[in-house]
């Protein structure tokens, strides 16, 4: 049994696809498939079914996958141990979202990577709820996540911030001078929104749904970077965390709407399982994040008292 074989098996269960799988580890299908054939043979069991297009773990699957996980795990740890030179260079896989990817992670890591060169970074996207499975099955050494505020005993929470979800729109768009406006003005105009998935849409969703609303988008995409181009071209109206487009917000392409009686928030949050030991390149990057925090809220400006 390789090492080789039991890192392709855990990606296959944790993508439920052999085909994303061997994407994800730079192998053909067919090099996957040898290797989880020759897995199941070694073992003697069926690892697992595949139904059409869906992939799932037999029984004897799941048995092998807490097993194959705490390998991994294992072996992560010693090689880390066994490292004599003071210079970082493991592996890291970070676990996010979309609208944070797009908009905070890329200078983000690049400063990770001007310190620490030598290190491998892998970024895992996908929702809350799937990342913080993987994490739970320590194939994700940290979530970075948007969502309500969430705790679990299983987590250590390393970072906890509100952020404000606005609705928003070019400069040039009539709402853009109103003031107080109501949710009806807003959801009436077209809307352009993050796929249903995103826990700030359900959030949205939730909301309206309170007051028997719904909001019936002309585009629904999960790349935030092209929703914000769209809002810059004055193509409608979007809902959108405000750290993804705060520079905008500053240079006065976009504008967030004055809204009437309407405020919602959610929470960026950074995690790690409580059993996971702690790598120091897992320790660098918590650090780069707290550091990062803990400069904007020195350089944020001073709230200004209410009357």
């Amino acid at each position: 049994m390789e090492l080789r074989e039991i890192r392709t098996f855990l990606e296959v269960a944790n993508r439920k696809s052999f085909c994303k799988a061997a994407e994800k580890l730079g192998y053909s299908q067919a090099a996957v498939t040898v290797q989880i054939k020759q897995l199941e043979k070694e073992l003697n069991v069926h690892l697992f079914d595949r139904i059409g297009k869906k992939t799932t773990l037999t029984h004897e699957g799941e048995t092998f996958y807490e097993y194959a996980a705490e390998v991994v795990k294992t072996l992560t740890h010693v090689k880390n141990i066994l490292s004599v030179t003071s210079e970082l260079t493991g592996r890291l896989v970070i676990g996010t979202i979309e609208s944070i990817c797009s908009t905070l992670f890329p200078s983000l890591i690049q400063e990770f990577h001007r310190l620490y060169p030598q290190v491998n970074v892998s970024i895992v996207v996908d929702s809350p709820d799937e990342l913080l499975t993987m994490m739970n099955h320590n194939t994700i050494d940290l979530v970075y996540f948007l969502d309500k505020r969430m705790y679990d005993s299983k987590w250590v929470k390393v970072m906890e911030k509100p952020e404000n979800i606005i609705f928003a729109a070019s400069k040039n768009h009539p709402f853009g001078i109103e003031t107080g406006l109501t949710i009806d003005q807003v959801i009436s105009q077209p809307m352009i929104l993050t796929e249903k998935d995103a826990s700030y849409r359900l959030m949205l969703e939730q909301y309206l749904a309170a007051y028997g609303k719904k909001v019936h988008p002309f585009l629904e995409i999960g790349n935030t970077e092209f929703i914000i181009k769209l809002l810059r071209s004055n193509a409608g109206i979007s809902f959108l965390p405000e750290f993804t487009i705060c520079r905008d917000i500053e240079e006065g392409t976009l504008m967030p709407l004055n809204m009437k009686d309407f405020h919602l928030q959610t929470w960026r949050q950074m995690v790690y399982h409580k059993d996971k030991w702690i790598s120091r390149e897992m320790k660098a990057f918590i650090e780069l994040v707290q550091r990062r925090e803990q400069e904007c809220k020195e350089t944020a400006p001073p709230d200004i008292p209410k009357d």
